[in-house]
């Protein structure tokens, strides 16, 4: 007979065990092994959405940079449920976060063959009020063993990242009153000592049914929660900003600015008349130190695009786009000692949807406007605002016997290598050479033709991991998670 300390002591080991070996699964398709790095190539993790540097930058070296007509060769793929998110990377861990059958997955493959360690998943009842995607925004983020998620109807967790097992979770909506907004919940939380911030974008507060009529609605009218500060450990909230600004689809960014860290998010949700902008935080405390208001005069409008911090000039540069009545593009502020905000520029030429812009060298390359016609390639120079030069990159590719233009439209770029990894918008993969002379494309291919590829592309290790984040339109493929071989001989 076993002793019921001895079935305790089990489970307990159970629960502190290691990872078992990954295993293969039937959403996995194994394509070929990657070659090995080369000796003198760095390399980095990929913890969160827009990198270790939450610049779109990598600093990883010896990346294949002539792959041929027929592209970079594939190590795995994974077919993959509703989403626009980017996998996060650190060591052997591959963390991947979709909608699969009603639920949202959280999947932890191994980096190199694509096998899997763990999967956890819980049901959602989401309907996208725009006929978009049914599944999450915002990508996982990977810090201190932890991975922490958010999903599109607020459900955030944090789960060990060798095991799975969920280490704490919070209903948002329920405990913050969190609407469902135009797309759902869509910022990638933060990860930064110890602690996890998010945009929650709370309205008012709740309602415990003993107020009175008048007490009632001043509390549904009162600002809400708009950023909130987390124990990575324990999920304990630590402190909370009140604010009318809701949640933004842009990710916090921690900064240093005159020295010290802030924490700077980019807030703006569903309200109308619109509501939104910067705002500085101490993320010690929660103290807001400046609120800096910049949000298109459109109902539906979105702050998407994250804050693009320039440290050495104590600057930050913040873009949005829908362009109704007149449209405000881009903003760039400078902070004083005492974390006032003057305005340096605006330019409405600079509007980016969703994607960040790159910051090198003085000067911001990005994707200007908000639609697919409207998108164009832009470098600008980040001193004045003046705008330098545009480019189209347009090619003509033949498909079942007739020719058709293509572009990169909303494209995603990704700083690497001495060069731009450029993902277009369809599916398209390009090195570029970006600089304040123009723009020269060095290397193209055609990963797939499906639209909405809306995620930024990752390296990590030589390794190239991209989203396919609707149906193939010429072969009918599913979505996708692919990861293809960049290591260079």
């Amino acid at each position: 007979m076993i002793r019921s300390s001895s079935l305790f002591c089990i489970f307990i080991f159970a629960l502190i065990s290691p990872a078992q070996e990954p295993q293969g699964f039937d959403r996995l398709l194994f394509h070929a092994a990657p070659k090995p790095l080369s000796a003198e190539a760095k390399t980095s993790d990929w913890p969160r959405m827009l990198g270790p540097t939450d610049d779109g930058k990598s600093p990883e070296t010896h990346l294949l940079h002539d792959w041929g007509p027929a592209g970079p060769k594939k190590v795995w793929e994974v077919t993959k449920g509703d989403g626009y998110t980017s996998p996060s990377i650190v060591g052997d861990y591959c963390v991947i976060f979709h909608a699969l059958d009603n639920k949202e997955t959280v999947e932890c493959l191994h980096r190199e063959t694509g096998k899997r360690f763990w999967n956890f998943g819980y049901e959602i009842q989401y309907q996208d009020r725009l006929g978009y995607a049914n599944g999450p925004r915002g990508s996982p983020v990977i810090g201190e063993d932890c991975v922490v998620t958010l999903g599109v109807t607020s459900m955030l967790h944090c789960l060990d990242l060798k095991t799975g097992a969920v280490k704490w979770k919070h209903d948002l909506a329920l405990e913050y009153l969190v609407p469902q907004e135009f797309f759902g919940h869509g910022a990638t939380p933060l990860i930064h000592d110890g602690k996890v911030f998010v945009n929650v974008g709370g309205k008012g507060e709740k309602i415990d049914g003993h107020e009175g009529q008048q007490d009632r609605m001043k509390k549904l009218a009162s600002p809400g929660v708009c950023v909130a500060a987390f124990d990575l450990k324990t999920g304990k909230e630590l402190w909370q900003v009140k604010d009318e600004w809701g949640a933004s689809y842009a990710n916090p960014v921690m900064a240093k600015l005159h020295g010290e860290l802030r924490l700077l998010v980019f807030a703006g949700g569903e309200s109308n008349p619109v509501t939104g902008g910067l705002l500085c935080i101490d993320p010690k405390d929660g103290k807001v130190y400046e609120r800096t208001f910049w949000r298109a005069d459109m109902y539906t409008s979105v702050n998407a695009s994250s804050p693009v911090v320039i440290a050495e000039k104590n600057r930050v540069f913040v873009t949005t786009a829908y362009p109704k009545g007149k449209p405000i593009g881009g903003l760039m502020l400078e902070f004083d000692p005492q974390w006032k905000a003057k305005e340096v520029w605006r330019s409405a030429k600079i509007a980016c949807h969703w994607m960040t812009p790159l910051y090198r060298e003085g000067h911001l390359y990005a994707i200007d406007g908000e639609t697919e016609r409207l998108a164009r390639l832009v470098c600008f120079d980040a001193e004045t605002g003046k705008e330098v030069w545009e480019h189209e990159i347009t090619w003509q590719m033949p498909i079942k016997g007739q020719n058709y233009n293509f572009s990169i439209l909303r494209a995603s770029l990704l700083d690497v290598d001495g060069s731009t990894l450029c993902l277009g918008e369809t599916g398209s993969l390009h090195w570029l050479d970006l600089s304040p002379k123009g723009c020269k494309e060095l290397e193209r291919t055609q990963l797939w033709i499906a639209p909405n590829t809306w995620a930024l592309p990752v390296i990590s290790r030589g390794l190239l991991y991209v989203g396919q984040h609707d149906r193939d339109q010429v072969d009918g493929t599913e979505q996708r998670f692919l990861c293809y071989d960049l290591r260079a001989p």
